[in-house]
């Protein structure tokens, strides 16, 4: 909680710093195409030996991630392409399988065309989002070995996979753009698809994962599909904290209207980037998600690494 608290504690005063910069001559915006990205590999290891007293496990874990931009601006047109994949695994030596600890996949394109001289666009947006790797649940059973003994069992059982779920949103709507470290898109007419595997929604499957509601991330029993109609917004923020510190905040909104549409999902991430020198950096990611389709509840996800960082254009 004392994480969370400096996180947002952090974020309020970047917006600050933000919105006192009374320096208004930055340079126009670049025409064409440009590029940016980050790569960094995250590595954490702990050893014991035999004889150490002081407890802990030797364990080892890494994670990687990749954030990119593609963006064009030329001639009233704007076309902003972001990607974003992170995965990171851990292995205690107690346990016999590799955790998975970090898994995403998405990809946000979004195309404008200018209203005059305005910040404004007519906007066309599509976004995608899936993970790289299944993840697995455990769950704990009491099996009863007919001499009056009973033992407890764990079982290890696969929630998801590459695509399963997946997420695809289309949509036309507006655009508010200040800079491409700055910018809103309304889509008040988006199309949402969840794709599964049929393996999660089939009763017959053993294998199946159908919720007291006969379905897998709002998608029906026997169905591998289900689209929604809803509104969407998207929005991304980033600011200099203060010198070689960045603070980037991506906020996702979703309504669906067919069902249910005052439960809004919301996924909101911020990334607290620290530079040490041109190779190493310290991260600091926080992410939470809310989606009733898969659990009642906020699913909050927050690392702290230090690293290899590599900057590309």
């Amino acid at each position: 909680m004392k994480k969370l608290v400096l996180l947002f504690a952090v974020i309020a005063l970047s917006i600050q710093l933000q919105a006192q910069d009374a320096d208004p001559a930055p340079e126009g915006p670049k025409e064409g195409w440009t590029s940016a990205g980050n790569f960094s590999l995250l590595f954490n290891q702990a050893a014991f030996n035999e004889e150490w007293q002081g407890g802990g496990v030797t364990n080892i874990s890494g994670n990687l991630n990749l954030s990119y931009d593609l963006n064009y601006r030329k001639d009233g047109i704007s076309w902003d392409n972001k990607l974003l994949a992170d995965y990171g695994a851990s292995k205690i030596k107690s346990e016999d399988n590799i955790q998975k600890t970090n898994d995403r996949l998405e990809i946000l394109s979004v195309v404008g065309k200018q209203l005059a001289e305005s910040h404004w666009y007519y906007s066309g947006m599509l976004n995608f989002k899936t993970q790289f790797d299944s993840g697995f649940e455990e769950t704990e059973e009491e099996v009863d070995l007919g001499t009056g003994q009973t033992i407890t069992i764990t079982n290890r059982d696969r929630n998801t996979k590459f695509l399963s779920p997946a997420y695809l949103l289309l949509g036309p709507g507006m655009l508010w753009k200040k800079s491409d470290d700055l910018k809103v898109n309304f889509a008040p007419a988006t199309a949402k698809f969840i794709f599964v595997d049929g393996q999660f929604t089939d009763p017959l499957d053993p294998r199946n994962r159908l919720d007291d509601n006969n379905s897998y991330f709002g998608v029906d029993a026997n169905e591998t599909m289900k689209f929604e109609l809803g509104f969407a917004v998207n929005a991304y923020a980033k600011f200099d904290v203060m010198t070689n510190i960045t603070l980037e905040n991506i906020l996702s909104l979703y309504s669906n209207y067919l069902e249910d549409p005052q439960n809004v999902d919301i996924d909101y991430t911020a990334n607290l980037n620290m530079k040490i020198n041109g190779y190493i950096s310290a991260n600091i990611a926080f992410q939470a998600i809310y989606d009733d389709n898969a659990v009642k509840g906020f699913q909050i996800r927050e690392a702290l690494g230090i690293g290899l960082t590599y900057k590309f254009q």
